[in-house]
């Protein structure tokens, strides 16, 4: 089995589908089975409330999941991904759409530089490991009229791939705007690319438990090499380990639009001036106290995704009741407060005594709490989630290893 194979998570019904069609293309040089086929297999596809179509993933924890919400594909992307950019259209802007897919993303890109952009111009460097996966972009109807100029960059790249054999598609690129499309392991296209050259970065996997490898520390590091300073990275999750590597890659991290989902996405930028909203108390509370903080890592970028949740799951054991306070019953969030709850609290405060806390109310609690009574759901450039949380981390290891209230 290939790394592409294993990261490829459209169902594999339909996966065997459009590499059939795209044989039958070449070995026939016919364009029927590639115009036929949405109308053939519809049944495959899933139109969302905006009237856009995503498709089904294969089966995981033996689930099937579509690829974008049902409360709409395309609007997810220009909710998710473009509107919490703060592109400067009066200069270029460059941007890279990891986990491409069908290109919905950079489909939404297109459309808000077209609207704003004036005499600059856009770059969108798509990556995305499964040919198939881009294939159904081209198959799927456009959801928008700009997804036509992306479905013309990704067919000639299948094309040069020798994965496509007929050009069908007649959308003209404009001339201010270039698409780079890259079928591999994304981890090896980011190391590739120029330092400080993104405006933006579109993180779009389908799971961290699908690809951690795409959410490690050290992919995250790359993206901070190749991003620029006013530069911001939009992702879906709200995931701690997620949030946490973005913290030790030495990214400032915000609370992303909420759309399709109960919580925001995450925002990540080197410059705090870029994110707007804080994450929620808790969450800050969570990933700096507690082992459900503990991210991702791929040391050489290179790693199975079932090492990589191994080697996590490791450190958090180890990491428990050692630098971290358990995640049991969500056990941080309760310091600093009084409980009612006299059996969760017993649960609670045992955890603590694990950490030298005596109690959720004592000094030590409070102490370590102390720069959240300062928190504030807008963020500036001295308090901010990333400085909140860094500084419980600190407070944390100074009450367990004894040397709380040393100055």
């Amino acid at each position: 089995m290939t790394y592409e194979n294993d990261a490829r998570i459209i169902n594999d019904d339909i996966f065997d589908l459009i590499n059939q069609c795209f044989d039958e293309e070449k070995s026939s040089r016919n364009n029927e089975s590639r115009l036929n086929f949405f109308d053939t297999y519809n049944n495959y596809f899933v139109l969302t409330d905006d009237g856009s179509y995503s498709i089904n993933s294969k089966e995981i924890n033996h689930k099937v999941e579509t690829l974008h919400t049902s409360t709409g594909a395309i609007s997810e992307s220009f909710e998710k991904f473009i509107k919490p950019m703060k592109f400067n259209y009066d200069a270029d802007i460059a941007i890279l759409d990891i986990c491409a897919g069908i290109g919905y993303n950079t489909s939404a890109a297109i459309a808000d530089f077209m609207k704003n952009g004036n005499d600059s111009k856009l770059t969108v460097d798509m990556v995305e490991i499964s040919k198939a996966t881009l294939a159904c972009g081209l198959l799927v109807p456009s959801p928008i009229k700009e997804h036509d100029i992306t479905k013309k960059a990704i067919e000639e790249e299948l094309i040069r791939q020798d994965y496509a054999t007929l050009s069908l598609e007649t959308c003209e690129i404009p001339e201010n705007i270039n698409i780079n499309v890259y079928i591999e392991d994304a981890r090896q296209t980011v190391q590739k690319l120029k330092d400080n050259s993104y405006d933006a970065i579109f993180l779009d996997p389908f799971s961290q438990n699908m690809a951690p490898e795409l959410f490690s520390v050290e992919f995250f590091r790359e993206f901070r090499r190749v991003i620029k300073y006013d530069g911001i990275i939009a992702t879906y999750t709200s995931s701690a380990p997620v949030r946490a590597g973005f913290i030790e890659a030495d990214f400032y991290i915000g609370q992303g639009p909420i759309f399709g989902r109960k919580q925001g996405g995450t925002l990540a930028s080197p410059n705090p001036l870029m994110l707007d909203t804080s994450l929620p108390k808790n969450d800050e509370i969570r990933i700096a106290l507690s082992d459900v903080g503990i991210p991702f890592r791929d040391i050489n970028l290179n790693s199975t995704s079932e090492h990589i949740l191994d080697e996590r799951t490791e450190e958090r054991h180890e990491a428990r009741h050692n630098t971290k306070i358990s995640s049991a019953v969500k056990t941080p969030i309760f310091l600093a407060c009084e409980m009612d709850d006299e059996k969760l609290k017993r649960r609670v405060e045992r955890n603590l005594a694990k950490m030298n806390i005596p109690s959720t109310t004592s000094p030590e609690a409070e102490y370590i709490v102390e720069c959240e009574t300062d928190y504030s759901k807008k963020q500036d450039i001295e308090n901010n989630s990333r400085t909140r949380i860094l500084e419980m981390e600190k407070r944390l290891k100074k009450v367990k290893t004894g040397n709380y209230g040393d100055t």
